[in-house]
């Protein structure tokens, strides 16, 4: 049916490049044809019902092919990525690099999965973070504070020391896939808010005092930042055995009175699953 080549890129990334006969895109291109035939309602005829001659009247070669494609990148994609066992994270980027009519087609697939997260001496970087935290926050005879910093933005400004250090120590690559995926998403929302607000893109980038070139890789940076983030702390989480117990979301449920939400929340039992573990990860780094 075809043929592929696997390339293993940087950073978790794989490129699959299929060669399809077309002889093969020749038959898939009649299954496409016949799909749209049994869909058609051509005048004198009932649905489905219409002559092959008759309906190639109607139906346009253009349509003939965006059906072949919907049927057959994504078959041949589910194939591929069980056949060589990868885990995508994201959405695949599909390129069509050759795709003239009568001749071989040839497809790229690129393919991002969960990036290595090395952690190395993790816990030895904390601690030595919460050390200096706590020198700093030693009171000495002659100095004075206007407001004595609560427990709660103690804790906060201690974590959010501890997650820089984590960014700045542990290796994890984020796939290009990926971020190149959530900048067009981001990229995309600003555009929209912008034009709500009766500007340009123009107008905008001048009122920040910025070019488009700087703001994207202020977004992307973010972006990267954040996936990191994530990773580093589901390895941690991984790797010190923190886990959600059933009785952890029985007491947020309790703790919803409307009965429709408590019904929805337990429908979602796994974002929440998501969002507990991160925040016993958090908890678990502070008290290192």
């Amino acid at each position: 049916m075809y043929t592929y080549q696997k390339k293993s890129l940087p950073k978790k990334t794989t490129e699959l490049i299929i060669d399809i006969p077309k002889v093969t895109i020749e038959k898939e291109r009649e299954l496409a044809f016949k799909k749209l035939q049994e869909k058609l309602t051509a005048p004198g005829y009932r649905q489905g019902k219409t002559p092959k001659s008759v309906a190639k009247k109607y139906i346009k070669n253009e349509q003939v092919y965006e059906q072949l494609i919907k049927d057959l990148l994504p078959k041949i994609y589910q194939e591929l990525i069980q056949k060589e066992n990868l885990r995508p994270i994201v959405s695949p980027k599909i390129e069509l690099t050759k795709a003239k009519e009568g001749e071989d087609w040839q497809i790229k697939i690129t393919v991002a999965e969960k990036p290595e997260v090395n952690l190395n001496e993790y816990r030895e970087k904390i601690k030595k973070i919460k050390a200096e935290e706590k020198k700093a926050d030693i009171w000495l005879p002659g100095q004075t504070k206007e407001k004595k910093e609560d427990e709660k933005e103690k804790n906060q400004r201690l974590l959010n020391k501890i997650l820089q250090g984590l960014l700045a120590n542990i290796n994890c690559e984020i796939s290009d896939l990926i971020l190149e995926d959530e900048l067009n998403h981001r990229l995309t929302q600003l555009l929209d808010e912008v034009q709500k607000l009766g500007l340009t893109i123009e107008a905008y980038l001048k009122s920040k005092n910025t070019t488009i070139e700087a703001l994207k890789s202020q977004i992307k940076k973010e972006i990267e930042d954040t996936y990191k983030l994530e990773f580093i702390l589901q390895e941690i989480a991984d790797k010190e055995g923190i886990t959600v117990e059933k009785n952890d979301l029985e007491k947020i449920y309790n703790h919803i009175q409307n009965p429709k939400e408590k019904e929805l929340a337990q429908q979602n039992s796994y974002f929440y699953s998501m969002i507990l573990r991160k925040q016993k990860t958090l908890d678990f780094l502070l008290n290192l």
